[in-house]
């Protein structure tokens, strides 16, 4: 798993609009609006969540399976309990 966090939208925009010849100086602010708003928008066709929201459902997850196995376990006991004595 990569540990290194992707740059947010406002540092993407910053390093486009930095990476823009001199020449282009007096359009940098309408530049960075018109990017911003496009990455929006292409971002906004995506089916994302959050990171907040995926950490959430991971743990939701974890102990979902936690409680799972936990279960089986029980069962796992019971059934030979039973069987243990039915035998008798």
């Amino acid at each position: 798993m990569n540990s290194k966090r992707p740059p947010n939208i406002d540092d993407l925009v910053s390093r486009v609009v930095s990476a823009l010849p001199e020449g282009f100086a007096s359009l940098q602010a309408d530049a960075e609006k018109n990017l911003r708003a496009a990455l929006h928008a292409a971002l906004a066709k995506l089916d994302l969540v959050t990171r907040e929201e995926f950490d959430v459902q991971r743990a939701v997850l974890a102990r979902t399976r936690a409680r799972l196995e936990a279960l089986e376990e029980q069962v796992l006991r019971l059934e030979n309990e039973l069987l243990g004595k039915d035998k008798s």
